[in-house]
């Protein structure tokens, strides 16, 4: 009987379809990724690939933005009760009252957000390019939504703008410790120690290096160093042990585990395939106007 790796193979095929995976997704889904990446590449991806399908394994943000940028493609999401709570802790009044008060002001958002704040905003970015979309962004005055954690950061290397944060943030950097990672280097006093942009201000202060997912991986690959402690998602870590065989990676403390992320298995993605399990739709009125948001974010990749 043909295993799950050979159905999905088989059904991608059948149907012209392309599996998209986030760093974050559980070792068994990585390694039969087509595409394995943070959301920039993912998005960039997204929004030049041919495929007529996209399934996308990651949370419901990263689906709905696939969505926008390939609107004529069917867009799955495996499993839909895969969400993100920091895209969820902001709603569109709060962001249209925070327009009202700053009316001057341009609206920076993070990817990690829904649809409805996505349309908006002025332009929309990752942790990979924060810094050089409110660099260029012709403004004086930022509302930075939804992660206050990334937004501090932006503005320690953005100190001429002033930034409006909203005070939202990602459950599993924020849970991050200093202590933790002061512990790590008592054991491991030689590894340099590379975080998420994500992470409180506290961290990043101590911190070697501030890097996305994706200037992670370059950084590890590039690196002389041979051992790291890395402040992110426990999904990463795994790809850098993958690919740096002759190096060594370390948890800030106890492995940190995005249970989102972790939703989607080998056999929610064959069901995705053989079943068209969850097309993603987005109002037309709304992602006409989210897109003009992403594109400005696709401009500095």
């Amino acid at each position: 009987m043909e295993n799950l790796e050979d159905k999905i193979k088989a059904l991608k095929k059948a149907k012209n379809a392309v599996l998209l995976a986030h760093n974050y997704q559980v070792e068994e889904v990585q390694l039969i990724a087509d595409y394995l990446g943070d959301s920039l590449e993912l998005s960039r991806i997204a929004a030049d690939i041919e495929n007529d399908v996209i399934v996308f394994a990651g949370v419901k943000f990263m689906a709905e933005t696939a969505k926008i940028l390939s609107p004529d493609k069917k867009v799955l999401l495996p499993r839909l009760d895969a969400g993100c709570p920091m895209a969820d802790m902001i709603v569109v009044e709060e962001l249209r009252e925070l327009k009202a008060k700053h009316p001057n002001a341009k609206v920076v958002t993070y990817v990690n957000s829904s649809v409805e704040i996505k349309a908006e905003s002025d332009a929309c970015c990752t942790s990979s390019n924060a810094v050089r979309v409110v660099k260029n962004i012709d403004a004086d005055e930022i509302i930075f939504v939804p992660d206050r954690n990334l937004g501090g950061y932006v503005q320690s290397n953005v100190p001429g703008k002033k930034f409006i944060f909203f005070e939202g943030y990602c459950y599993v950097h924020n849970r991050i410790k200093k202590e933790e990672i002061e512990e790590m280097k008592k054991m491991v006093p030689d590894a340099r120690v590379v975080v998420h942009p994500e992470v409180r201000a506290e961290i990043a202060e101590i911190a070697d290096e501030v890097l996305s997912t994706s200037g992670m991986l370059h950084y590890a690959a590039k690196s002389g160093h041979k051992r790291f402690i890395v402040a992110t998602e426990q999904g990463l870590l795994e790809r850098m042990k993958r690919e740096n065989p002759g190096k060594e990676f370390f948890p800030a403390g106890r492995a940190k585990i995005c249970s989102n992320m972790k939703r989607t298995s080998l056999r929610h993605i064959y069901e995705a395939l053989e079943y068209d399990r969850y097309v993603i739709e987005v109002e037309e009125s709304v992602a006409q106007r989210a897109v003009h948001a992403l594109n400005e974010m696709l401009k500095y990749i």
